[in-house]
């Protein structure tokens, strides 16, 4: 952790500033004779250090609260060219251009900038994986904003979420502020904000935003003196009225079949009391969970958890690996009678997380691949219509949103888009506890860039003008509600001279088929005869 004092570097104009300022003063008065120069100098000085606390004490701009003076840099490059524009809002730290629809659009969708651009698309349409979506000679109005939402779960503590949520980021991961806006936000534009997996922190609590409790293997929050489930202190939390829903994390995007330790160094006493860990020791937040080991125990702990929570919506969340092993949770599914809520598919490609490299690059299944899969083996074996399905995994955009819409998921998460709306400039800095614009760092003096009220508001206008984004896409392809996307209305080009739809590059199953006829889906057929719903392992 960077030393937290004014004296860092960052802060040197204005120190600087002040220390000339008095030396030039001083030398005014010492030889009066060259006051011609030394006044002026002065003066200049103390422009520079007006500038650095207006930058210091301002609320617009995170960068400038934390990089005061020496952000405008950053400002000034971004006006002289587009090209220099580009590569500050839309480029990777490589220069690598991001697509317009992502980093800079939720940008331009969180401070309520106009986010229409001239002449036509920055894309080569003829270039391989371009996608677009058909759109209708008869388009219909747009459906209505509070018309855009899911229904999960049955009964009393059923509860309506919007298509757009908060993904899972733990407080610890996320500074204290970060959290705090995001929840602020979430109150405000009426969606739900997960918690991640290190706990419900007071700053989830202080402004009464719905919340996602998401319970990973460590069972922080509902852990016992040897790290196992304490089911006492989960119904203890699980039923206050503001968690809306219970989310059992099996793996994430970022690093799946992976686990997690906080050094002992870095439990304090606060992160100490939410995750319900010693102090003086490391956390450990196991690859596997202690509390079931086979698909049938999955399930009856998953009905555990409506249970002690007072029969709140309550499912898991997974990246998809081993194909046979979703098929082996939906046997166990059909031989136990018991259903989760819901089930949420984070992709490989996801993940706000720090991981190693191999895993962040070449682990896990990508989103639209494990979404099609889990959506249609639940419609094989004719569960579809009892589950809801949520996606995550870069989503950032409407048409993002839309695209996995039609592949199979009722609602998104999204974790980068929010993070950006909060002031992140992805500067992959979220490990080192020196994060320029306080979104990901403990540090006192970097996370008070966070200025809740305005970034609150940033993270609902995101969600709102994104939301009417999605809106209208659906009618513009004649469609009443986003849940009428279907894979057809969607197409990509395969290869220069080859377009298909999405219907045509993924396998897409009729209610029941893998029940009535498991044959007749190659695709499908191998991971169904390797499965038990008595073992995660393979049934050679």
């Amino acid at each position: 952790m960077p030393p937290r004092t004014l004296f860092e570097v960052r802060f040197l104009p204005i120190t600087g500033a002040v220390a000339l300022m008095l030396l030039f003063l001083l030398a005014a008065i010492v030889w009066p004779a060259e006051k011609f120069l030394s006044m002026p100098l002065a003066v200049i000085c103390l422009g520079v250090l007006l500038v650095g606390l207006h930058d210091l004490t301002q609320t617009k701009h995170a960068i400038l609260r934390n990089y005061p003076v020496t952000a405008h840099l950053r400002f000034f490059l971004e006006q002289i060219r587009p090209e220099m524009r580009q590569y500050f809002f839309e480029g990777d730290k490589d220069g690598t251009p991001f697509p317009r629809d992502k980093r800079a659009i939720v940008y331009q969708r969180a401070k309520q900038a106009l986010d229409k651009r001239p002449f036509g698309t920055q894309y080569n349409v003829y270039e391989e994986q371009y996608e677009w979506l058909h759109h209708s000679i008869a388009p219909k109005a747009a459906p209505r904003f509070e018309a855009m939402r899911v229904v999960i779960g049955n009964g009393p503590k059923s509860y309506s979420a919007s298509l757009l949520n908060i993904s899972a980021m733990s407080y610890g991961a996320l500074s204290a502020n970060a959290v705090r806006a995001l929840n602020k936000g979430a109150l405000k534009g009426g969606f739900f904000h997960d918690t991640g997996e290190g706990g419900v922190s007071p700053y989830h609590r202080e402004f009464g935003g719905d919340l996602v409790w998401e319970l990973g293997s460590g069972y922080f929050g509902a852990r016992n003196a040897t790290g196992g489930f304490d089911a006492g202190r989960f119904a203890e939390n699980a039923t206050d009225p503001q968690i809306k829903m219970v989310e059992l994390k099996l793996s994430q995007g970022a690093k799946p079949g992976h686990g997690g330790v906080l050094p002992a160094a870095k439990v304090t006493a606060e992160i100490s009391a939410i995750r319900g860990v010693p102090m003086g020791e490391d956390c450990v937040s196991p690859a596997s969970h202690s509390a079931f080991s086979t698909p049938t125990g999955l399930l009856e702990f998953v009905a555990k958890m409506r249970d002690l929570s007072g029969g709140k919506p309550a499912g898991f969340k997974l990246c998809i690996g081993h194909r046979w092993e979703f098929m082996a949770i939906c046997k166990a599914m059909l031989e136990t009678g018991i259903t989760p809520d819901f089930i949420v598919i984070d992709g490989k490609e996801g993940g706000t997380g720090a991981a190693p490299l191999e895993f962040m690059d070449h682990v896990g299944m990508p989103l639209r691949d494990g979404l099609s899969f889990a959506h249609n083996a639940l419609v094989g074996v004719g569960l579809r219509d009892r589950i809801k399905i949520g996606a995550s995994g870069k989503i950032t955009s409407a048409f993002d949103m839309a695209k996995v819409l039609a592949l199979g998921a009722d609602w998104c998460n999204s974790a980068r888009g929010f993070m950006f709306a909060v002031g992140c400039i992805q500067a992959q800095a979220c490990h080192t506890g020196a994060c320029p614009t306080g979104v990901t760092s403990q540090d006192p003096l970097r996370q008070r860039a966070v200025v809740v009220p305005d970034k609150a508001e940033r993270v609902a206008n995101f969600h709102k003008n994104t939301i009417h984004a999605l809106g209208e896409l659906v009618g513009a392809a004649g469609l009443a509600h986003p849940s009428e996307l279907k894979p057809h209305h969607f197409l990509r080009r395969a290869s220069s001279d080859r377009v298909i739809s999405f219907a045509q590059q993924y396998e897409m199953l009729a209610p029941g088929q893998l029940l009535a006829d498991p044959s007749s889906s190659p695709h499908f057929l191998e991971p169904w005869a390797l499965s038990s719903a008595h073992s995660f392992a393979r049934n050679a």
